[in-house]
This record gives structure tokens, C-alpha cells and sequence, in this order.
């Protein structure tokens, strides 16, 4: 516990430089700019109204929706890689593991600011590519779990929210069981953080836990149409 205030209290600059960048560039949609710029509409008005990537698949078209998936998952590579730079120089014997910590507080805030954006009345996207582009940053092991999963789920399936939706709730079993395997020196090998620590492998569960709530809370349409058998599988605009 002691560690995990000493973060809060001994990086509390750099813990709100990131957490505030992670917001405010995550806030940036690229659904809708892209939207209004081929279409002169926006997003949310098309289709499930939701403003992100299979929305515009299947209203805009695939250009479109590729430079949409680009666009958000550079989100959390540019918010969780400032959190990464804002500890750059750091003297403290423990820097490398409070820049864990730092890394996964700036993803969580790229996911709250892809689904609630401050430049469009709190109304954004469901938060699945930029997670997928944070999980890359804070444990590359979670989201090669987690595509197995999707690429699974998609073949038999075809249905883009359901496999959101379950790897959503997988996300934060995943990240736990690799912390403390870290932790126990079993996974160190080709862990991001062999240094971890159980108050960090719990930090993290935490953030992964959130996030994944967050998740599934925009999902809350899809589910309601999943338990009625009407949830539509993935198509494309021509």
C-alpha cells in the first residue's frame, strides 16, 4: 500500500500531466471528423449512432472506417507513450515501476476520453481500438490474449460487439494472473515490467477492471440486442 501512495504523492505532476493529456487527446474523434468530411453528417446521427470504427464501416464506408481505427488506436499509443517520456530522467531506485503505474493511469484516461469527449458534448465512441492500442503500450501479452480471443469469437460469430464485449470482461483475469506471474518470477522473461510488484499486479487489476467496465457500460445497446437475437453481424458500406 505503501508504494502505491508514494506514487500518488511523489509524482503527482507527472500523474496529472498525463492523466490531462490522455483526456484531452483522446477527446479528439476521428469517427466523426472523418464523417463530416465525406458525408457532411455526423456519426452519430447514422445507423447505431455510436461514433467509432464499425459504425463507420458499415454507414461511411472501409476507407473511412480505416483511418478511423488508426486514428483511435494512436490515442493510446500518444497518451500512455507521454505518460512513458513524463518519467524519462527519473532518480528514484523504483522510477521504472512508478512508470508502470503512470502508463496504465494515462490509458485508462485515453479510454474515458475516446467515450466521453470533451469537444462533443461528452459523446463518443465505445472505447474498444484505443483499449486494444492500450494494451499494446502498458502489457503486450494481454492483448495477443485477447486477440486469439477476438479472431475466435469473430470466425464463428461475425459479430464485432459480442467479441468487444467478452474480451472486455477477459481483460482484467488476464492482466492479474500475468502480474503475478510476474511476480513469482515465472513470466519475468517476457514481461514489459519484470519488476513487478503484488501492490502493482492489484494497481493494475484495478485499471484493467475499470476499463473493462467502462467497456461493456457502451456496450449496454448491444447487449440488450444480443439477448434479443437481433444484434446485426459485420458488414461494410460499398
Amino acid at each position: 500500500m505503501n508504494e502505491i501512495i508514494t506514487f500518488f504523492t511523489g509524482y503527482w505532476l507527472q500523474i496529472l500531466i498525463s492523466v490531462a493529456s490522455a483526456y484531452l487527446i483522446s477527446s479528439v474523434n476521428t469517427s466523426i471528423i472523418v464523417t463530416r468530411i465525406v458525408l457532411h453528417k455526423d456519426i452519430r446521427t447514422l445507423g447505431s449512432g455510436n461514433a467509432g470504427f464499425t459504425n463507420v464501416l458499415r454507414c461511411v464506408g472501409k476507407a473511412p472506417a480505416i483511418i478511423t481505427f488508426v486514428g483511435d488506436f494512436l490515442k493510446g499509443v500518444v497518451s500512455v507513450g507521454i505518460a512513458y517520456l513524463l518519467m524519462w530522467g527519473a532518480s528514484d531506485k523504483n522510477a521504472e515501476l512508478y512508470r508502470a503505474y503512470l502508463m496504465y493511469l494515462a490509458g485508462l484516461f485515453a479510454v474515458i476520453g475516446h467515450s466521453f469527449p470533451i469537444y462533443y458534448k461528452f459523446k463518443g465512441g465505445k472505447g474498444v481500438v484505443t483499449t486494444a492500442s492500450v494494451m499494446l503500450l502498458s502489457d503486450w501479452r494481454a492483448l495477443v490474449i485477447a486477440l486469439l480471443i477476438f479472431i475466435i469469437m469473430f470466425t464463428i460469430t461475425k459479430i464485432i460487439s459480442l467479441c468487444a464485449i467478452t474480451n472486455a470482461a477477459i481483460y482484467p483475469i488476464s492482466t492479474i494472473t500475468l502480474k503475478l506471474l510476474d511476480c513469482n518470477g515465472i513470466t519475468t522473461g517476457i514481461s514489459p515490467f519484470p519488476n513487478a510488484t503484488v501492490p502493482f499486479a492489484f494497481f493494475a487489476f484495478a485499471i484493467a477492471l475499470l476499463t473493462a467496465l467502462l467497456v461493456i457500460v457502451r456496450h449496454k445497446d448491444n447487449i440488450k440486442r444480443l439477448l434479443d437475437g437481433t444484434e446485426k453481424k459485420i458488414t461494410a458500406k460499398k
